[in-house]
């Protein structure tokens, strides 16, 4: 699956840090803004203890786990919807991402300088959204003005319902209401999804937070954040960047001790990874043998054929069948044979929907 989660964040917030240290990749991470003015993508790994239990048992002569991308957007600034800091730039970049996770700074430090002077990430996170907002707000303007005086004239039911969605959707962002906050019907949903608006996108807080601040659970400004996350129905992922630098440069073994001796039982790379595929509504299935085991990412929803097709356009093509056992099944009754004996493989068809955790066999023929 090609979805992108975009990290964005004012400046010195810890955004190429932690994008940094997520992909392990050197990105220019200066004290000034717009060190990064390009985007960076990175992919990643899904963390999965589900696949260590596969490889066990089957020992494969390949492991191959599945991957999610990042998006390194460079640092936004106030006036960015009106081209400030090469403001444009970043917000089409934003547009172009599945998702948003919002690096917030919760912590205080003389050495990094804040663009604002201060350390307030109620204002920080504010400031980001007015110019979301602002954006998407110009194009929702444009587009009212083309069709508008048409509606109010026109007879025709496809101009007027457009003409009704698009006021709804300005009188929300005049009033600096973002999109995903306001009621949409399905059908709605998918009428506006051409326009790709930038405040529409579902969204995750990360609270970049000190190492002190981190191991005793927070502070003030971690408090803040999760309160006004409330109103998007958000998840605020809370990690320290410069915790997640040092465990980027560990080997498995040394991290697990590194993380034991701070208390922590897993990294805030792999909460963000696991949050950020659950904001996009994806999960995983995995295809096992002694030739390889695999885990491979579907959409919530899939049927049988479309996840087949992920692996091969042939396999959804001709497809017949899928053999399906649970991960849960074969974790309980500990191989493929006494799955069977059980009577927990199955024979799925065309409109079965993949679940979590399934291990499939494709049948088909082309």
């Amino acid at each position: 699956m090609s979805l992108t989660a975009g990290i964005v964040g004012l400046p010195n917030v810890g955004k190429s840090t932690l994008f940094n240290a997520i992909t392990k990749k050197n990105i220019l991470a200066a004290n000034y803004p717009f060190a990064t003015i390009d985007p960076n993508v990175g992919v990643v790994v899904v963390p999965d203890e589900r696949l260590n239990f596969l490889n066990d048992l089957y020992t494969p002569k390949s492991l191959v786990p599945t991957t999610f991308e990042f998006t390194d957007i460079a640092g936004l600034v106030k006036g960015a919807s009106n081209g400030e800091g090469l403001g444009n730039k970043f917000l089409s970049h934003i547009r172009e991402v599945d998702a948003i996770c919002e690096v917030v700074r919760c912590f205080e430090n003389e050495d990094i300088i804040h663009v604002e002077n201060d350390i307030n990430p109620i204002r920080d996170i504010e400031v980001i959204e007015i110019e979301l907002i602002l954006s998407d707000l110009e194009i929702v303007d444009n587009r009212f003005n083309k069709i508008g005086k048409k509606a109010a004239l026109s007879k025709d039911k496809e101009i007027q319902k457009e003409a009704h969605i698009l006021t709804k959707l300005k009188n929300a962002l005049e009033k600096n209401i973002p999109i995903r906050r306001i009621e949409l019907t399905d059908d709605e949903k998918l009428y506006i999804k051409s326009f790709n608006l930038l405040t529409s996108k579902p969204i995750i807080y990360v609270a970049n937070v000190s190492e002190d601040d981190l191991l005793s659970g927070g502070n003030k400004y971690l408090e803040n954040v999760l309160e006004y996350a409330k109103k998007d129905n958000a998840e605020v992922v809370s990690i320290c960047a410069k915790i997640e630098s040092d465990l980027s440069n560990m080997e498995s073994n040394d991290k697990k001790t590194f993380l034991s001796e701070l208390g922590i039982n897993e990294s805030g790379i792999d909460k963000l990874i696991k949050a950020s595929y659950k904001l996009l509504g994806l999960k995983t299935f995995f295809t096992a043998g002694e030739d390889e085991c695999r885990a491979w990412t579907f959409k919530t929803g899939m049927k049988a054929p479309e996840c087949a097709g992920i692996i091969h356009s042939d396999f959804e093509k001709g497809f017949i069948k899928a053999e399906v056992m649970s991960y849960s099944d074969l974790e309980k009754y500990g191989n493929d044979k006494m799955v069977k004996e059980a009577g927990k493989l199955r024979l799925e068809g065309k409109d079965y929907i993949m679940q979590d955790g399934d291990i499939c066999y494709f049948r088909f023929n082309v």
